[in-house]
C-alpha cells in the first residue's frame, strides 16, 4: 500500500507538468493575450494611457507615452510607437521567448509562487485566498449533501425497484437532471428571493454586511441563510446521475449469487445490504468522488456564482481567462489540477477502506 502511494504521488509531477505545458501552449496561442487587451483599452483614452487603469502596471503606464506610425504584430497597435510595444511587452514579461516564461512560471510555481495579477494590483496568491472561502462553502456543502441524498435514495431505489415509489422518483430525478442549476436558481430567486413572489432569502454575497459584529450563533445562520438557495440550485441539478449510478450499481449485486446464498442463510435483508452488498455496489459510487467534487468547486458554481454575486474561484477564472489575466489564470488551473490529482489518490485509499481485498501491491506489479 504504501508503495503504491509513494508512486502514484511520484507521478504527480509529470501528470502535473504535461497538464501545465499543454495548457500552456493553447492558452498562448489563443488571440488577445495581455498586450492586445492593454493596447484596446489604450485605443478607447489614447490622450492619457494610463487614466484607463487602475491595476498592476498603470505606475508604469504614466512612462509609456508617445504614439508614431510604427507597425506592429498586436491587432490595433498599428500607429503606436513600436518602442511602446516592446514596453508593455516587457511588463507583461512578453520579452522572453515562450519556454522561458514557462521556464521560469514552473520554477515559481514550485514554491507556490503565482506572482501578481495583471490587472486587478493584488498578488495572485492574495486573491485565490480571499476568494476561497466562497467556493469551499458551495463545493463543500453540495458535494456533501448531493451523497447524502442521492445514496440513500439509489439504495431505496434498487430494493423498491419497479415500486411506485421507484417511478415517480425517477421522475422527479430524470427532471431535476434535464434542468440546468442556473434555471433553478432564476427560479428560487423569483419564488424566494423577493422576485416576484416572497422575500424570504438574500439575493446576493456570502454573507451580510454586519457578520463581522454578530454574535456567533448568529453568523453562523447568517451563513447558512445566505448559502441556502445557490446550494440548493446546484443540488437538485447535481444528484440526479449519483442516484441512478447507486441504483444500477446495487441492482446488479443485488442479483448476484452471493446474495441468494447470504438471504438463504436466514440473514436480515439490512444484514444482506449493507454487510455484503453495499461494499461492492460503493466502489463504482466511490470512483466519481474526485470528478464530482472538480465540477462542483469550478465549472458548476461558475453561473451560480455569478447569479448569486458569489466572488468565487470559479468566476474568478472565467474573468481572468476572458481579460487574459495569465497569471490568475495558470494559478488557478495549478491549483484545480494539484487538488484533483491528490482526490484521486485519496479516492484509490478509501476503495481500500470500503473493501480491502482491493490488493494495492499487486497492481504495481
Amino acid at each position: 500500500m504504501l508503495a503504491y502511494l509513494l508512486k502514484r504521488f511520484l507521478l504527480v509531477i509529470p501528470t502535473l507538468f504535461g497538464i501545465m505545458i499543454i495548457n500552456f501552449m493553447i492558452i498562448q496561442a489563443a488571440p488577445g493575450g495581455p498586450v492586445d487587451q492593454m493596447i484596446a483599452k489604450l485605443r478607447g483614452n489614447a490622450a492619457d494611457p494610463s487614466a484607463r487603469f487602475s491595476g498592476a502596471g498603470s505606475e508604469s503606464l504614466q512612462s509609456l507615452e508617445g504614439f508614431g506610425d510604427g507597425e506592429s504584430k498586436y491587432l490595433g497597435a498599428q500607429g503606436l510607437d513600436p518602442e511602446f510595444i516592446a514596453k508593455l511587452e516587457k511588463m507583461f514579461g512578453f520579452d522572453k521567448p515562450p519556454l522561458t516564461r514557462f521556464g521560469l512560471m514552473i520554477k515559481n510555481y514550485l514554491t507556490f509562487n503565482f506572482g501578481e495579477s495583471y490587472f486587478k494590483d493584488r498578488s495572485v496568491i492574495g486573491l485565490i485566498k480571499e476568494k476561497l472561502p466562497v467556493s469551499i462553502s458551495i463545493g463543500l456543502w453540495t458535494t456533501l449533501l448531493i451523497y447524502f441524498i442521492s445514496i440513500p435514495l439509489g439504495i431505496r431505489k434498487a430494493v423498491l425497484d419497479g415500486s411506485p415509489f421507484d417511478i415517480w422518483s425517477s421522475v422527479v430525478v430524470v427532471v431535476g437532471f434535464a434542468i440546468p442549476s442556473f434555471l433553478f436558481a432564476i427560479l428560487l430567486i423569483v419564488l424566494f428571493a423577493g422576485g416576484s413572489f416572497w422575500s424570504i432569502f438574500p439575493l446576493r454575497g456570502l454573507v451580510s454586511d454586519n457578520w463581522h459584529h454578530l454574535p456567533l450563533g448568529a453568523k453562523i445562520l447568517d451563513y447558512f441563510w445566505h448559502m441556502t438557495l445557490p446550494i440548493c440550485a446546484l443540488v437538485i441539478s447535481g444528484f440526479a446521475s449519483l442516484t441512478l449510478l447507486t441504483k444500477n450499481s446495487f441492482l446488479e449485486e443485488i442479483n448476484k449469487q452471493y446474495v441468494l446464498t447470504a438471504r438463504a442463510k436466514g440473514l436480515t435483508e439490512r444484514r444482506v445490504l449493507f454487510g455484503h452488498v453495499f461494499r461492492n455496489a460503493m466502489l463504482i459510487v466511490v470512483a466519481g468522488i474526485p470528478a464530482s467534487l472538480v465540477h462542483v468547486f469550478l465549472t458548476g458554481s461558475i453561473l451560480i456564482e455569478s447569479i448569486f454575486s458569489l466572488d468565487g474561484l470559479g468566476l474568478l477564472g472565467f474573468e481572468s481567462a476572458v481579460s487574459r489575466d495569465y497569471p490568475v489564470v495558470f494559478a488557478s488551473l495549478y491549483i484545480f489540477t494539484l487538488v484533483g490529482l491528490f482526490l484521486h489518490i485519496i479516492s484509490d485509499v478509501i476503495y481500500m477502506c470500503i473493501d480491502p481485498r482491493i490488493d494495492f501491491e499487486k497492481r504495481i506489479g
